[in-house]
């Protein structure tokens, strides 16, 4: 796999999803789980892609139930919890595993090709990485990253000047 573009994923009425829809677009995937202590985080990421969606920026979340079984529920659970909860209105995706022998492709593919090799493997829910407009790894962000840290947000504008 050379770039996000060559993923497919499920949403969460398990349609298959080809990431080629999000082509020249700025894209921060986050792993994402209900039960855990950065689960408020869904609120800031709500916040960041309201305020930069009209420019070419998504969120994309992924559910995994990896850490301490912080994400048990389905994917209509999760898809509810995230609405009635934190607004959420950036897709939020079926559950996958985002580690270990059964890892998505996709994340298997985001560690391998993250500048920054804090690991090896994700660390723990909402890590952080940010695509570029030709769907390559840019920044990796810890989980612990406030998605409103001045970074992410200059990292943002600085790849939506990019986008042609």
């Amino acid at each position: 796999m050379n770039s996000l573009y060559d993923i497919n994923v499920y949403d969460a009425e398990e349609n298959l999803v080809s990431l080629k829809s999000y082509r020249n677009k700025i894209v921060m995937i986050v792993n994402v789980a209900s039960k855990c202590g950065l689960t408020p985080q869904y609120d800031k990421l709500q916040k960041l892609y309201e305020q930069y969606r009209g420019q070419g920026f998504i969120i994309l979340g992924f559910p995994s139930n990896d850490f301490a079984g912080q994400e048990p529920g389905t994917n209509k659970e999760i898809q509810e919890f995230c609405r009635l909860n934190y607004g959420v209105t950036f897709p939020v995706f079926a559950k996958i595993h985002v580690k270990g022998s059964d890892c998505h492709p996709l994340y298997t593919w985001l560690v391998q090709n993250s500048p920054q090799k804090k690991s090896e493997y994700i660390q723990w829910n909402f890590e952080k990485f940010l695509i570029d407009h030709k769907g390559h790894v840019k920044v990796r962000y810890a989980p612990d990253t406030d998605p409103e840290d001045p970074k992410i947000i200059q990292d943002i504008k600085n790849e939506l000047k990019n986008i042609s």
